[in-house]
């Protein structure tokens, strides 16, 4: 069976890179999966985890945004950040999940409600690939 060599990259550097089976991903549009020799395919990711399939084992990868490019074989995510469940501080994440709610509930026009939202998606999207 082929495989996909996939590359998570943020601008730090890459993050992951190694063959799989699957790809799965939430890009704006839903959720998508890719498998080898799918078409060429540029496509928004959304804070979200994408799924890594090798065999019966799936890797899973919190990312934060950013986009997905597809060729039949290799397939390039680059995010703005992301990070493999074993690289997630759950007491940082959890501490920036607090810290957005509470701006969230702040009722005062100087909060940026859309950074808030943001950052609140994407504390709960690192909390939960850490449970995993």
């Amino acid at each position: 069976m082929s495989t996909l060599a996939v590359s998570v990259v943020t601008p730090e550097g890459p993050i992951l890179e190694d063959n799989f089976d699957m790809v799965v991903c939430k890009a704006e549009s839903g959720e998508i999966g890719i498998l080898p020799k799918h078409i060429p395919l540029v496509s928004p990711l959304q804070i979200s985890i994408a799924r890594l399939k090798k065999g019966s084992d799936t890797q899973v990868v919190a990312i934060s945004g950013g986009f997905m490019e597809v060729q039949p074989d290799k397939v390039t995510i680059l995010a703005q950040s992301a990070e493999t469940a074993d690289h997630i501080d759950i007491l940082r994440a959890k501490q920036a999940k607090e810290r957005a709610e509470k701006r969230l509930q702040d009722k005062s026009d100087t909060i940026d409600r859309f950074r808030a939202e943001h950052a609140l998606k994407r504390a709960i999207n690192r909390l939960e690939i850490a449970k995993s």
